[in-house]
C-alpha cells in the first residue's frame, strides 16, 4: 500500500524547508483539461475490450491486447499528469514531477524577474493558462507551467508573496 501511495502522491511538504520556516501558500495541480485525452483513450480502449465477445475467436486477441495497451496508455498519462506539481510557498516557487523518479525545479522568489500569463482562446473559455518565468539565472528547471487553473488567481499570489516577503519595493502612489 505504500508503493501505490508512493505512486499516486508526490508528497510535496517533504521539500519544505520547514527549519527555515517555508509554508505552502497554494499547491497548484494540472487544470481538468488535462485529462481529457487520458479519459478519451480509456474510453477507446474500453471499447475495444467489449467488442472482444463478438469477435472471431481466432482474432479476439488483437482488440483485447490493443485495448489493454491503450488503457495502460492512457493511465500513465494520467498519472503523469496527477504526479505534476507546482507549489507556491512563502520563499520559493516549485515544480516536482514525476512517477518512479521524481525531478524537482525550484525557484527563489528573487530570482523571479517578470511572469507572462497566457491565455489562449480556448483557456480562456475553461479557465486554464499558461505561465512563463523569466529569471535572473540563463537556464532554470522551471520556465514554462502549463494548464494552470485559475491563472490570473494563481499570479495575484505569487504576487502578493514577492511583495509581502519585502524583496521588491513599493511603488509609489
Amino acid at each position: 500500500m505504500a508503493l501505490l501511495s508512493g505512486l499516486t502522491d508526490p508528497n510535496i511538504k517533504r521539500h519544505l524547508l520547514r527549519d527555515e520556516g517555508e509554508v505552502i501558500v497554494d499547491e497548484v495541480r494540472h487544470h481538468w483539461v488535462v485529462f481529457a485525452l487520458p479519459v478519451l483513450e480509456m474510453l477507446v480502449a474500453l471499447i475495444l475490450i467489449l467488442v472482444v465477445p463478438f469477435t472471431r475467436v481466432d482474432l479476439a486477441w488483437f482488440p483485447f491486447v490493443l485495448g489493454i495497451a491503450v488503457l495502460m496508455h492512457a493511465g500513465w498519462k494520467a498519472l503523469t499528469q496527477h504526479m505534476d506539481r507546482f507549489v507556491i510557498t512563502n520563499m520559493r516557487v516549485f515544480r516536482v514531477n514525476g512517477v518512479f523518479s521524481q525531478k524537482l525545479a525550484t525557484m527563489p522568489l528573487i530570482r523571479i524577474l517578470d511572469i507572462s500569463v497566457i491565455k489562449p482562446w480556448h483557456g480562456r473559455i475553461l479557465g486554464f493558462g499558461h505561465f512563463t518565468f523569466e529569471s535572473a539565472a540563463q537556464e532554470q528547471g522551471l520556465r514554462d507551467i502549463r494548464y494552470i487553473g485559475r491563472p490570473d488567481e494563481r499570479d495575484l499570489t505569487i504576487q502578493r508573496v514577492v511583495q509581502r516577503s519585502g524583496l521588491r519595493g513599493r511603488t509609489p502612489n
